[in-house]
């Protein structure tokens, strides 16, 4: 045994000698880039050296490295939408790793000519099942009370909205609870405002959104749809600068600078509904006592180093209403988020760059009613800790290596009080840890393989899965990729939710008996640049989900039950072809997205086809399955000061259940008023009329008296006054049924004054 190991050894010395000898040859590039004004880092901003064709984009933090180049001279180039190209000639020497920090310089208005989008600096955001949505466009957007986040990401192809007042994310036909959400790295579990009507993330707040639609890479899980990520900012590092933002309904301040060493920001935003309330209670009874909301976001950095940054960033947001709907009743809903999270971000060396994290999440929802002066009262809370460790490691400029894990402690509470005597009390406490590894290889020039496996576990029920991971791109000409992907994906958690009101979200685990949700997902698609300055996408999906649980509609009394025998368990599958083409550069831009989808669930006792059997049952189209699916946007400067932006949207209608009679029973021998039985048909067998509207923003830019700069931006919501059908409601006391419309938003005006200073 000894002499086989004296022997190896010297082998194997002796084989990596000229590798190890070329390693101490080469040299390496890296840094940060940012932005010139703010300081900002620029999340997958490309870089790459021109002489040699090869190049990376930056990681989460702004940070870019290219390893083992030949010694000598180039030309680095490093380019970012929105903002100049950056050209820098470089000597490198053997050995040397060169750290080079790049600020990139934002793009003026320039309507005398007409700057052109390379293919390079749209590389990392055409990644398949990848969307980016800028800032600048979720502010400019024409949009319902305040510029929303979660408004934006629906324009885009595979992304559903449910409706006017709503803004949850239906990507790919998954519900809301399948995308993950994650607010600098903290999962955030009910990101809503005003019963659901927009989300919680403050645009000045926020420097990143990015939507991985589907077939995302192993370093993300705990979902079976997508992943939406936010990063806040990390505040101006240049100068103090701050933005008011005065609107009709919602106001919204910010503030952001440096410091000795490192940055910081906080941003406040607070529903103005007041005045409109007082108003409106003059001539309407059912108007809210009491409704406002707030959201507080903040970020401080601390630079300890050239290589090590630390962060701390939180979120609170809050939501009270106070709804009297009857003389003597009245209900009070108090609802909200807190995150909390600290990273250290370490540069080891040029080849390793690792993130450290830990996280604080807790979701509250008390609502109170009170009937006839007799309280009830539900108290659903969530609080999740945990601690995160991520890796890129790259070896050479063939391979990039990830790996991490994601490790925590979950707790469900939900207590039910009925006239001051509790009637349901459940505490759930779960601990989750997932692992994974992955390697983007590039063997050639035109192939890119991404290869990775996650393995998740859960202690209720000590599940144990594994989710592998793959995806390819081949490039047979310089304007056109295509691209393929598989995964597999597990959620442990259900959400039980109402789609017109989200106040009382109820998250559920699985246990034992209750297995986690899965499902595969197979992705295929073109991207491709026909002309200069546009771009043309096209992708397939086809995914499944199996072993979907949710409560059980026909469980009249969970009294005594066993937590597995309140579910029902049931599966789904979700195709469709998402088109998006973009224009991307002169006075004209936008883009055009359409989705053509299918959705469909099967739950036992849906549409059963024999009805003494309930076991049975038939697929059934979920309220959010919209068959066809078109959005429109067009963003046009006409002048040094001005600009206008259209948003058009069509959609086929939603999938309803239609009521067909009501007969009334007489004579039972248990009661002598008479009863009324409803017949209806299959479930979301019936279609609403199909949705469409025009919403129009005209924006102009100015100075607020020399102090700073100020721009007055004039909305107009559902210019045709489209009156699209929300529901129906049906009154049964006429004969024969009368049926009436119940629309959704009319034309609706606005205006907001922001300024800058």
């Amino acid at each position: 045994m000894k002499a086989k190991a004296s022997f190896f050894f010297p082998v194997l010395f002796l084989i990596l000698l000229p590798s190890t000898l070329l390693a101490r040859q080469t040299a390496s590039v890296n840094g940060l880039v940012t932005d010139s004004q703010t300081g900002e880092t620029l999340i997958l901003a490309n870089v790459a050296l021109i002489e040699i064709n090869r190049g990376t984009s930056t990681n989460t933090s702004g940070y870019y490295t290219i390893p083992n180049i030949e010694p000598g001279s180039y030309t680095l180039v490093a380019t970012y939408i929105g903002y100049q190209r950056a050209e820098f000639e470089i000597t490198l020497e053997p050995g040397e790793n060169l750290r080079l920090n790049i600020e990139l310089i934002p793009e003026g208005v320039r309507l005398d000519e007409i700057v052109v989008t390379s293919e390079a600096e749209r590389e990392e955001q055409r990644n398949i099942g990848t969307a980016q949505v800028t800032t600048q466009l979720i502010k400019e957007l024409p949009s319902v009370i305040e510029p929303d986040v979660f408004r934006s990401v629906q324009l885009l192809p595979g992304v559903k909205a449910a409706s006017d007042f709503s803004s949850g994310l239906y990507v790919r036909g998954g519900s809301p609870d399948q995308t993950l959400i994650l607010l600098d790295e903290t999962t955030v579990y009910n990101p809503t405002h005003f019963f659901g009507f927009f989300s919680t993330f403050n645009p000045d707040a926020v420097k990143d959104v990015r939507l991985y639609k589907g077939g995302y890479p192993a370093q993300y899980g705990g979902r079976i749809g997508s992943v939406l990520t936010v990063f806040n900012k990390d505040g101006n590092r240049m100068e103090t600068r701050g933005t008011v933002s005065l609107g009709l309904l919602a106001s919204r301040a910010s503030i952001e600078g440096p410091y000795s060493r490192g940055s910081w920001m906080l941003a406040f935003r607070r529903s103005t509904l007041e005045p409109v309330l007082a108003v409106l209670r003059e001539t309407i009874d059912t108007v809210p006592d009491l409704f406002y909301f707030y959201d507080l976001n903040g970020k401080f950095n601390f630079d300890a180093t050239e290589n090590d940054r630390l962060s701390l960033a939180f979120y609170s947001g809050n939501d009270n209403v106070v709804f009297p709907f009857q003389q003597d009743a009245t209900i009070r809903l108090k609802y909200g988020n807190q995150t909390v999270s600290t990273q250290w971000r370490r540069i080891f060396n040029q080849n390793l760059f690792g993130f450290f994290t830990v996280t604080g999440s807790r979701y509250f929802n008390q609502p109170q009613f009170e009937l006839a002066s007799t309280p009830f009262e539900r108290n659903n809370d969530i609080f999740d800790i945990s601690v995160k460790a991520d890796f890129e490691y790259l070896p050479n400029e063939r391979h990039t290596l990830s790996a991490g894990f994601w490790a925590g402690n979950l707790v469900l509470r939900f207590r039910d009080q009925f006239d001051n005597q509790e009637t349901f009390n459940s505490r759930i406490e779960s601990q989750y840890l997932s692992a994974y590894l992955q390697d983007r290889w590039q063997p050639t020039d035109q192939w890119i393989l991404n290869g990775g496996l996650r393995m998740s576990s859960f202690s209720e029920g000590n599940y144990v899965r594994l989710e592998p991971r793959l995806s390819a791109e081949f490039r047979p000409a310089p304007r056109v990729r295509l691209q393929a992907a598989y995964g597999r994906y597990y959620q442990y958690l259900t959400l039980i939710t109402n789609e017109a009101f989200s106040g009382f979200d109820l998250w559920l685990t699985a246990d034992d008996g209750v297995p986690p949700a899965w499902g595969d997902q197979f992705v295929l698609g073109a991207k491709t640049v026909p002309f200069t300055g546009y771009a043309f996408d096209v992708e397939l999906y086809y995914r499944t989900m199996r072993d979907l649980f949710e409560l059980d509609p026909f469980v009249n009394d969970a009294s005594g039950l066993e937590y597995n025998e309140l579910f029902r368990f049931g599966e789904g599958y979700a195709y469709g072809v998402e088109l998006l083409l973009e224009k991307q550069a002169g006075r004209l831009t936008g883009f055009a997205g359409y989705t053509f989808g299918i959705t469909r669930r099967k739950f036992p006792g849906f549409n059963a086809p024999i009805l003494d059997d309930p076991t049975r049952a038939r697929f059934y189209a979920p309220k959010y399955d919209r068959t066809h699916d078109l959005n429109i946007l067009a963003s046009y400067r006409l002048g040094s000061r001005w600009s206008m932006n259209a948003v058009f949207s069509y959609a086929t209608g939603q999938a309803y259940t239609e009521p067909l009679g009501r007969t009334q029973l007489r004579g039972i021998p248990w009661d002598n008023s008479p009863r009324d039985a409803f017949v209806v048909g299959n479930v979301n067998a019936s279609r609403l009329p199909s949705y469409h509207r025009l919403d129009l923003a005209f924006n102009r830019q100015g100075r607020f008296f020399n102090l700073g700069d100020a721009e007055w931006q004039f909305q107009l919501i559902n210019v045709y006054s489209r009156r699209n059908v929300w529901f129906y409601n049906y009154d049964f006391d006429e004969n024969p049924v009368q049926r009436n419309d119940v629309n959704l938003l009319p034309i609706i005006p606005s205006v907001s004054y922001t300024v800058n200073f």
